[in-house]
Parts: structure tokens; sequence; C-alpha cells
């Protein structure tokens, strides 16, 4: 077994991938990365369909050290995306650290405290032990499928299937969903295809992606606290759209915020040119036919479920990072567990805007973590817990308020060395839990 101890191995080469390698890289840390794509960039390389462009803008989801092209426009498209990654990637060194086309199989905590991990490329396999993991394997891969009575007999994906618009052309279509990848391929559908509906099973917030001239994400209000903003964007809402009602859609059930906002112009537009039909919850398949719970029924080509992703971690021992609902990783200061040191789980919060701003501050954050971890007999996690850190309640974050942490952070960390000496005595009999190997598909490890 190929020995690597004086290493970690990070998993993913996405977006926040690449951020934690150049902090990695910054900070003196010894690493390799692993990507199962044959290039960077995560769900921009390999997950968005063709014609797809950013919700947030380019200024909230650049880098803060690495600012996108300027002729970039404020939505970059897919083939910009890609390109800005490789050249964050080409302008940092981190290239020379990766080893594309290689999935993470399995990962493990032996007993010394250090992690094995099974890699594979193509039909050969490696073992190796690494100093520790950092898991950067994003959330936008394991598809989540609604679960309706009946059985629909026509073509039924999900939205992470959708890569062009010719699969949507000359065809009933019928989207499931109202998050911004619905609004997406029924707009798109409303284009190209025959007819284009879609069902909602609750009222959402629908934001037009510009406001005032200037893209949503920047307006000034992002920075006034979130009841401030939700009068702004209500008020905002009413001069803009007016009453969703009138578009044929049902009124938010939440206040904004409570769950990811929706960015779209183009639904609204195609609302009111008839080429989108809103319906409500489906009741139940029945052929090509769908069932609404209000008693109407359609017949349709297509169903594209646009119902979003778990966080998993595949190549783990099931359980060994909680994931609550499906899509919150029970994880203390974003990306630590309090039984095990030398792992870290980074990214798996969506940010209520761009997420480029905070991923370089957090990587170094991750980066200063994992040094001080050196000097620690007990995992940072539990020193975390026991300090009254708290695991996050939603999986949506507000951008500004994480900034905001993540500087009461750097200067409270040094504090966490003087804590875990105090709580040794008391923890000095404490046998941290070995979890077992589950049985995992290789053909799911898609990053």
């Amino acid at each position: 077994m190929d020995s690597r101890k004086d290493r970690f191995l990070v998993i993913g080469a996405g977006p926040c991938g690449l951020g934690v390698a150049k902090a990695l890289k910054d900070a003196g840390i010894a690493y390799d990365q692993v990507e199962a794509d044959r290039e960077v960039g995560g769900n921009w390389f390999h997950g968005v369909y063709e014609t797809a462009h950013i919700i947030s803008s380019r200024k909230t989801t650049e880098y803060s050290d690495f600012p996108m092209p300027a002729h970039y426009p404020d939505f970059p498209s897919q083939v910009q995306m890609g390109e800005y990654y490789r050249l964050y990637t080409d302008n940092f060194n981190l290239r020379e650290n990766i080893e594309f086309e290689t999935k993470a199989v399995m990962c493990r905590p032996l007993t010394d405290g250090t992690w094995e991990a099974e890699l594979a490329k193509g039909t050969e396999t490696e073992k190796r032990i690494y100093k520790g993991i950092v898991v950067c394997n994003g959330h936008h891969w394991d598809r989540r499928f609604p679960d309706y009575p009946g059985r629909f007999e026509g073509e039924f994906i999900h939205s992470k299937d959708f890569k062009r618009p010719e699969q949507l052309a000359g065809k009933r279509v019928l989207v499931i969903g109202g998050g911004n990848s619905a609004c997406d391929v029924v707009s798109e559908a409303a284009r190209v295809g025959s007819e284009a509906h879609l069902s909602l099973r609750r009222g959402y917030w629908f934001l037009p992606k510009t406001l005032f001239g200037k893209p949503s994400a920047e307006t000034a209000a992002i920075h006034l606290p979130v009841f401030i903003q939700r009068l702004f964007i209500k008020l905002a809402m009413k001069m803009v759209i007016g009453k969703y009602e009138d578009y044929g859609l049902p009124r938010p059930d939440h206040k904004i915020f409570e769950h990811h906002p929706t960015l779209s112009s183009e639904l609204l537009h195609y609302l009111k040119h008839g080429r989108i039909k809103p319906h409500r919850d489906i009741a139940k398949f029945e052929g090509k036919t769908v069932h609404f719970v209000d008693g109407e029924s359609i017949e349709v080509d297509t169903v594209v479920c646009a119902t979003g992703y778990y966080v998993s971690f595949p190549f783990l021992p099931k359980g060994l990072v909680p994931v609550k609902n499906g899509n919150l990783a029970e994880v203390y200061a974003g990306s630590v567990l309090p039984n095990y040191k030398n792992i870290y789980v980074f990214g798996t919060q969506q940010v209520r805007y761009g997420v480029g701003p905070l991923i370089t501050p957090a990587a170094k954050l991750l980066a200063r973590m994992m040094k001080m971890q050196d000097e620690m007999e007990l995992p940072i996690g539990l020193v975390i817990k026991e300090s009254g850190g708290r695991v996050p309640d939603s999986h949506l974050i507000d951008p500004i308020a994480s900034l905001r942490r993540l500087k009461i952070a750097n200067w409270t960390l040094p504090l966490l060395i003087r804590k875990e000496r105090r709580m040794r005595p008391r923890f000095k009999d404490i046998v941290l839990p070995k979890s077992p190997v589950t049985n995992v598909d290789p053909s799911m490890q898609v990053y």
C-alpha cells in the first residue's frame, strides 16, 4: 500500500476543490488532488446544459483573489465559466497536483488517525494511506427524484440529464419544480418545444435576474439586515412584477430567503406570452397523462424533474458525515467532525447569492485549522463543539453574514489551542469510533 502520510488527499477539482487546493498550496500544506473528470470545473464542466448561464452575477461568483476577465458579461455562459476555472487552475499552477479521471472509491479512518483511500482509474484501483482527506465532491450530482402514484410512460428524466435544446424540440414538456434549473429548462421548452408546462407543489419567490439595471445579487440591500432586505425585495417585486397570481403562479408560502430564491426573468416573460402554462402539484401519472391535485389533466411526452439533489458521500462509511433531510451536512465550523481528526468536508452549503467571494477566505481558514490540528491531541471538531459551536440549521447561507463570521473565526481561532489543552484531562480516555467500510458503487463517484 502506497504510504503518503506526509500529505492530504483533496477529492474533487470543482470550484470549491480548486479554492481549497490554492489555500493549501499557499499555506505550504502538502496534498494530492483527484478529479473524476478529465478537466477542472466540476458541475460547470460535466453537469450543466450547454445553454446555461450563471444565476448569480460575475462579481458574486468570481474568486476574491482572481477576478473574471473584464470582457465577461454580468451573467457568464457555461463555456465562459469553464474557461474561467481553467484560467484559475493554470494561473496558480494547480494542475500539477491533480490526477484526472481518478475516482475516490473508498476512504476510511485507520486506528492511528491516518486515512486509507482506494482510488480507481479506469479498470485499475490503488490503495494509499494519507494523513487526512478534504472532501470537495460537490452537491449537484446525486439526483433527487419525486415520488408520485402511477407510472409515466413517456420520457422521464432529471434536469441533470438535460444537456441541449434538441432534447426538447417539438415535444410536449412538463417540468417539475420551482428552482433555478426548473425555470431554465421550462424556458428552453417554451422556445423549442410544442408545449411547455410547469408543475409547482407550493409558492416560490421568483425574482428577476436584474433590478434597476444591475444584477439582483449586487444590489446594495444585500449588506443590510435580512428583515430590511425582505422589505426592499417585496417593494421592488410589487413595482417590477406585481402579483404572482396575475401570472397564474401560487402566492409564496414562505418568507424570502427561508428557501433558495429563484432568479429568472424568462419565466415571467413566457408566462405572460402564454408559452408556459403553470399547474399545481401532481396527483398521479397515468400513461402519458398527468393528473394534478386540482383536477386538471394534460398529456405530455417528456417529464423533466428539476427537483434538486442529495448531499452524499458514497466513498465514505455510511453515517460518518451525518446528513439531515438529505441536504444538510451536520459539520462544525462548516467542515469538521467531533469524532474524527484530519477529515474536512468543504462546500456542502448553498450560498444565497454567489459562492465565489466566500471560497477563498473559507479555504484559508480551513488551512489554518488543518495546521492547528497538528498541535492538538483531540479532534478540532470536538474542541469547537465543546466551545459552543453548532452544526448549521439550514443548507442555505447568507454570504455577507458568513464573511463576518469568517473574520471573527480568524481572530478567535488561536483560542482553541488553550481550550483543547484544558479539555485533554476530561477526554483523556476518549475512544474515537472506527466506522466499518460499506460497499459503494464506483459508478456513483461523479464530482
